[in-house]
């Protein structure tokens, strides 16, 4: 098996996360989508459109929709332990990057 197409999709995702998760999400986003806080609409609906945006970005970059909808569920629950202090911003970026790892296996398999 040719190892380029994982490492350059690996790569293109790694790359999606972090426009996503720094250059999409402002910081109204980055604060309201954590449970608690009060703003103009429920927290619930910054959670989902943020794990939405990375849904997108990983059925884009892989062509698989199915892959898409893993992400936006996990990235959403991940987030959602970030929020409740679960885990530490180090920890929160590596999970959603090992999220990356596994749709790059599974897209290049």
């Amino acid at each position: 098996m040719d190892p380029l197409p994982f490492f350059n999709l690996l790569a293109l995702l790694a790359m999606g996360h972090f426009l996503g998760d720094f250059g999409l999400q402002g910081d109204r986003m980055a604060q309201e989508k954590c449970p608690g806080c009060s703003g103009s609409v429920s927290w619930r609906w910054w959670l989902s459109a943020h794990g939405a945006i990375h849904g997108l970005l990983v059925a884009l970059i892989t062509g698989v929709p199915l892959l898409g909808l893993a992400e936006w569920g996990l990235h959403t629950l991940i987030d959602l332990g970030k929020c409740r202090q679960r885990y530490s911003m180090g920890a929160d970026q590596g999970l959603h990057l090992l999220c990356k790892l596994l749709w790059a296996a599974l897209a290049a398999a």
